[in-house]
């Protein structure tokens, strides 16, 4: 099981103090954020895609191969990247590059993203979302497998003998989660290819995502990937952790509140009761995230995110340690231990380009042995 830190990069005034932050303090805060979570033992870092305020995560890539150079192991992804709105040329080239960068260290989660007007921003229909979404991906997904490519599709201009360059790390591409808060197409789209199916519970009910995650599971099998049970998903939810839970409910309310997700509507108390958030001592973090399984299934990424509403970065770096130390080796080993052997753990670049070459050297020994 992969554990991991997501932002969302909001960018807001602590709302205790009232202290404002900058754009610039706050891309240098989810930098500061991941390099911690490496240090506290995490496997993945995180960082959404937006175009409006109040965030300031509008280039993923940018930032992304910022933190590489201050990491070494935690793997970089993204929490989404908008697919509808990135011209696929453009997102085939900028994560080859950030591929080759970071040692592949990569992968990336599609996604529509939940802000209509992004789309005639960047000259797309909103009204086009589902079809941009498919379309648009086809042809990524062709660009990192086909050194030529001819293509037309509805959405943009022809491409004739067109190669996207650099090619992938080791010609294997970047690893792709798709991310869906609603839509049973995208779950189709990612059983189509044997990819990863993501979905950031975050403020919706629990049973949603269930249903969301059964499609994608029967599809999968549909395709021919594997059983339901080896279809490769992920999930993502808020938590923050004190050492009491009385301390950690007191000092986090004020932050869900201002949380552009989650606050101004239900209280802290019934999202808890609804969705995947947390927040308590570490062993109530335990106890709920275990539940997640009965939800899931056997499952593969679980992502937390501990740092909208104006979280200062001192409490944030607070929980991603208290987590490292007391709550993810505790997960780890138990999801671990409950897994069975014939479910797969997160793909990684490392463990793909294991698997192709040990089919290669299968079958060029068949090849040898037939003569």
């Amino acid at each position: 099981m992969q554990f991991g830190t997501f932002s969302i990069g909001d960018v807001n005034a602590n709302p205790v103090t009232g202290q404002p932050r900058t754009e610039q303090e706050r891309l240098k805060d989810m930098a500061a954020i991941a390099v911690k979570a490496e240090e506290a033992g995490f496997d993945v870092f995180a960082t959404g895609e937006h175009h409006n305020p109040p965030f300031v995560s509008s280039s993923p890539t940018t930032h992304l191969a910022y933190i590489a150079a201050k990491t070494s192991r935690i793997i970089l992804s993204t929490s989404t990247t908008l697919i509808t709105t990135n011209d696929p040329v453009k997102i085939a080239e900028d994560y080859a590059v950030l591929q080759h960068l970071a040692d592949g260290r990569v992968d990336l989660m599609l996604g529509r993203g939940n802000t209509g007007p992004v789309y005639p921003w960047f000259g797309k229909d909103v009204r086009h979302g589902i079809p941009l979404a498919i379309e648009n991906y086809a042809l990524l997904h062709r660009l990192w497998r086909e050194e030529y490519v001819d293509w037309e599709g509805r959405f943009r201009t022809p491409l004739q003998s067109f190669t996207s360059v650099p090619r992938p790390l080791d010609g294997i591409p970047p690893f792709v989660w798709h991310g869906s808060v609603r839509s049973p197409e995208i779950a189709e789209q990612a059983a189509y290819y044997g990819d990863g199916f993501f979905v950031n519970n975050l403020f919706m009910p629990k049973d949603h995502f269930r249903r969301l995650i059964g499609i994608y599971r029967e599809r999968y099998a549909h395709y021919g990937h594997g059983s339901p049970e080896q279809a490769i998903v992920g999930a993502g939810g808020m938590i923050f952790v004190r050492k009491n839970s009385q301390d950690a409910v007191r000092e986090y309310r004020p932050y869900f509140d201002n949380s552009p997700m989650a606050g101004h509507g239900p209280t802290m108390e019934e999202y808890m009761e609804q969705t995947p958030l947390i927040v308590g001592s570490p062993q109530q973090v335990i106890d709920k995230a275990l539940t997640f399984r009965e939800h899931y299934g056997d499952y593969q990424r679980q992502l937390f995110n501990i740092d909208t509403g104006g979280v200062p970065l001192k409490a944030v770096l607070e929980t991603l340690d208290l987590l490292g130390e007391e709550v993810i080796p505790v997960l780890r080993k138990e999801f671990d231990a409950l897994r069975p052997s014939h479910v797969p753990e997160a793909p990684t670049h490392a463990s793909r380009l294991a698997e192709r070459d040990a089919t290669v050297t299968f079958v060029d020994a068949d090849k040898e042995e037939s003569k």
